[in-house]
């Protein structure tokens, strides 16, 4: 008949070897249906069921008794089963065996110690030694959480040991998913092993009878002897003996185990010393590792270990627990004035005040480290600033920009990563570039660096202190958050002053280098000092706004509040001003030296470069000012102040005045003077005026000419051109100084124009009396006309030549566009002294009547091109004071004559023609 079930099998055990009573858990298969169908258990041919727990049909759980083998097999018996086999071995391990008296060093656990004198058992509690599943089921947790057991079974507990357990939330919180059937096995199990307790005390008792009667004979027996012999102490009596007998023993006992109490007591003295080591090592090692762990920089380890030891050892009233621990402050005591050492030491970069601010929080040092260490940078960023503008002003040398190896303050800065930025106001600069820039430049860049590579990690600082990010987590417990957020409350003004004085500082240096006259008097010393230094341009000024309006957008980047800023907007609003005006300065300079540029050659249009020269220094003047007349945003208008846009008229008013100055001076400079005759060649030969170029000196007269000819240029194109670039670039007042402007240039133009009249006209009108009466011609005395005596007079008189009276071919070399207006004048003289003559003689003849209108009228028609009504009306005068002509032949061979001369000077009176002028090529 086969059985129900397998026979049980072991496949493993855990651990494998151990000494006697080592608790063990057996895997295995059909190992049993319960806790009541497990009836035997051996390992090692001990028998081990009284230690067996059974956990489910494949673990069980025992401890290995004192089995004579040394290895052997697991071996399971159930009721269903039967006698069960095994495929592992457990080997028993024994320890050495000591005797009472042999000394030994080996370590006693104390858990299981047995003090005999005592009588008192120090080892584990029997309740730890309760079975983990009691109802011998398998156990299925629930998931209700732990709160809501809380709530629905107050004041209890779900632990069979606690004297509050509950046995129903027991149930729910290991049971949940048992089924009924289970419950009802685990209730049977639960009955079995109360029954099995009992019945073990009971057969205990049983064991022990035969023992307990025979101690109790022994008893009766000595109660009935001392009966016998009285109760007497007599000597020789039997309790005398036994009690002589008995003090002997004890003599003996302890004579026998004296030395080995002795050592016991020395042993148990040594242990608790040792063990007290052992357990309080870390705080007997402390200090040393204090010092270590300092000097290898470990601060976090240090504040650590303290934080430990003060709240294991901060109250204790053990001695040597005291002083070690005060070794222990010694030692943090000086870490924390090292760590304050570092953090007020400068230069250092963000990262590292942060963290020995940390530090110095969790070591809980006194004061307020956040505040000393903003107050330190305060106080360096003012040392530094005031550093940088002694290095330049004491003549220590050219700061070099790009590193500075001196051990100044300055020098160690740029070693540090406080002073690196994303970008830089700087741009790579060519060798030489100290040498070329000016100093008051070099140090304004210099200091907005400094300014910039530290002013926002001061801030930052600050906004950490508000915001409590300084701190660790051990300083946001001990409540160290709160208490910063509350001190920076208590000093948000005194932060605000200290910024306050760095932009004051920063604005006034650059005052003192740039703008002295806006510091007060008792200023100047400490922030001023460059009065030896060279005036600045326009470009170098314009570099330094740039400079500065960068180190405020850096600084308002950092979110820094407006009104903190409001002085270095101050400063580059009069900055802007103060480039202005310098600029405009300057380039009445620059114009005042363009006269040294002129070279006199004219082109087509009879233009030197002059003007072109005039207009490009205002072109290039202008877009100089483009970026200082610029609108940033937070930034005003230069220009919209009244006093500055007066201020920048009068001064570009004063640059026109200037240049047409110029233009009045060249014309009267006097140079080498050429023969008259032999320029007037020169001028009129295009043949010849090619050659007329580098080392030309041109006369007074070609002088006037070409100055008149830049003035009509000026004001017909250069003013004009110059109005619209005023006005593209929003400078104010353009109408009135281009009014002012034309005014000024066509007063030189007049002064000029009269000048050269006076010159070329007066010579010619002055010689047409001699010219006429050179022969002693009488107007009384004519014989009849047969042509006009102008071409013979030509011949015979030098100042009424031919190329004299065409002389304005000498104006047409130099501007064409003059030729009319000089023409005109002239012949406006010629006709005035014309007609004085004419109006002078006394008398005329018929012939010579005849004679003089055909003169004036062969004159008159030559240069027709060139009549205006000044010279028309001398004209007209000239000829009613001529008799007139009454018979028809005087008037026909008048007109016979006329037609005669034109027809013989045609060539001649072309030159007079405006529409044979042809431009001649330079």
């Amino acid at each position: 008949m086969s059985r129900a079930r397998q026979p049980p099998l072991v496949t493993g055990i855990s651990p494998k070897e151990g000494p006697a009573w080592t608790k063990v858990t057996i895997r295995g298969e059909n190992l049993g249906t319960g806790p009541a169908d497990l009836i035997g258990l051996s390992i090692c041919g001990h028998n081990c069921l009284l230690t067996a727990e059974w956990m489910s049909a494949s673990k069980i759980v025992c401890r290995v008794g004192p089995a004579k083998d040394d290895k052997g097999e697991i071996i399971v018996t159930t009721k269903s089963g039967g006698l069960g086999t095994s495929t592992v071995s457990f080997k028993l391990l024994r320890p050495e065996r000591i005797g009472i008296l042999d000394q030994s060093a080996v370590w006693v656990d104390e858990m299981n110690y047995y003090d005999m004198r005592t009588d008192r058992n120090k080892g584990i509690s029997p309740l730890s030694l309760r079975p983990s599943n009691p109802l011998g089921i398998e156990i299925d947790k629930g998931k209700i959480p732990q709160k809501d057991m809380e709530v629905m079974f107050p004041g209890m507990s779900g632990d069979f040991t606690s004297e509050k357990f509950s046995a129903t939330w027991y149930l729910i919180e290991n049971h949940a998913g048992s089924s009924f059937d289970q419950l009802k096995i685990a209730a049977n199990n639960l009955k079995k092993q109360a029954s099995k307790k009992n019945e073990g005390s009971l057969a205990y008792v049983k064991g022990g009878l035969s023992t307990f009667f025979e101690a109790q004979d022994a008893l009766a027996a000595i109660h009935q002897r001392l009966e016998s012999d009285g109760t007497e102490r007599v000597e020789g009596s039997m309790t005398q003996r036994l009690e002589n007998i008995l003090n002997r023993a004890s003599d003996t006992a302890d004579t026998l185990f004296q030395e080995v109490l002795g050592r016991k007591d020395k042993a148990d003295s040594t242990r608790n010393a040792l063990n007290v080591l052992q357990r309080f090592k870390f705080l007997f090692n402390l200090p040393l590792n204090i010092e270590r762990n300092i000097q290898k920089g470990d601060y976090d380890v240090v504040i650590n270990d303290y934080e430990k030891a003060k709240s294991l050892f901060g109250n204790t009233e053990v001695p040597v627990f005291k002083k070690v621990y005060a070794e222990v402050e010694t030692r943090i005591g000086a870490l924390r004035n090292l760590l304050l050492e570092k953090l007020l030491q400068t230069p250092s970069t963000l990262h590292d005040q942060k963290r020995y601010i940390r530090y110095l929080s969790d070591l809980h040092a006194p004061g307020d480290p956040a505040w000393q260490c903003i107050y330190a940078q305060h106080k360096w960023i003012l040392q530094l600033m005031l550093n940088c503008r002694d290095e330049f002003i004491m003549g220590v040398g050219a700061l070099d920009l790009e590193g500075d190896t001196r051990p100044s303050a300055l020098g160690r800065l740029s070693h540090t990563a406080s002073l690196k930025r994303g970008g830089s106001l700087r741009t790579p600069r060519p060798s030489t570039w100290r040498f070329e820039t000016p100093q008051q430049v070099q140090f304004v860049e210099k200091l907005s660096d400094v300014v910039i590579g530290q002013l926002p990690n001061f801030w930052k600082l600050w906004i950490s202190y508000v915001n409590g990010s300084l701190f660790s987590e051990t300083g946001e417990k001990s409540g160290q958050v709160e208490k910063s957020k509350k001190n920076a409350r208590q000093r948000q003004n005194d932060f605000k002053k200290m910024i306050e004085e760095l932009t004051s500082r920063l604005v006034k240096l650059i005052r003192g280098a740039l703008l002295p006259t806006t510091l007060p008097q008792g200023e100047l010393s400490r922030y001023g000092g460059w009065e030896n230094k060279t005036e600045l341009s326009g470009a170098w000024l314009t570099q330094i706004i740039h400079i500065v309006r960068g180190c405020h957008d850096a600084l308002s980047a950092l979110e820094i509040p407006n009104d903190l800023l409001q002085v270095i907007q101050d400063l580059l609003l009069e900055l802007r001003v103060h480039c202005l005006m310098m600029t405009l300065l300057h380039t009445t300079e620059d114009v005042k030296r363009l006269a040294e540029k002129e070279d006199w050659i004219v082109d087509n249009e009879g233009i030197t470069n002059l003007p072109s020269q005039f207009e490009q220094c205002m072109v290039q003047m202008l877009q100089s000012l483009k970026e200082p007349l610029e609108i940033k945003p937070g930034e005003i208008n230069v220009l919209q102040l009244d006093q500055v846009q007066d201020q920048a008229t009068e001064l570009s008013v004063s640059i026109m005045k200037v240049f047409i100055r110029c233009l009045e001076q060249l014309s009267t400079k006097t140079d080498r003077d050429p023969d008259a005759s032999h320029v007037a060649v020169d001028l009129s030969s295009p043949d010849r005026f090619t050659a007329v170029q580098e080392g030309f000196s041109p006369t007074s007269e070609q002088r006037l000419l070409i100055i008149l000819s830049n003035c009509q240029y000026l004001e017909r194109r250069t003013f004009l051109n110059l109005a619209d670039h005023f006005e593209k670039h929003g400078l104010t007042g353009t109408e009135k100084i281009t009014q002012v402007s034309v005014d000024t240039v066509r007063e030189l133009d007049r002064k000029l124009f009269e000048a050269y009249i006076e010159r070329r006209a007066d010579p010619i009108a002055g010689s047409l009396e001699p010219g006429i009466y050179a022969g002693y011609f009488d107007w009384r005395d004519c014989q009849t006309p047969t042509g006009t005596i102008w071409p013979s007079y030509l011949a015979f008189s030098s100042l009424f030549s031919f190329h004299q009276l065409v002389f304005p071919s000498q104006v047409f070399t130099v501007s064409k566009d003059l030729v009319p207006r000089v023409l005109s004048k002239i012949v406006e003289s010629v006709a005035d002294e014309m007609c004085r003559l004419m109006q002078c003689v006394s008398s005329f003849s018929k012939n010579g009547a005849l004679q003089a209108r055909l003169e004036l009228c062969a004159l008159r028609d030559a240069i027709a091109a060139f009549l205006n009504a000044e010279s028309n009306a001398s004209f007209k005068l000239a000829l009613d004071a001529l008799p007139q002509l009454h018979s028809g032949a005087d008037k026909k061979l008048l007109e016979e004559l006329l037609n005669k001369f034109k027809s013989s000077m045609q060539l001649q009176l072309t030159c007079f023609q405006p529409s044979s002028v042809q431009p001649v090529k330079r």
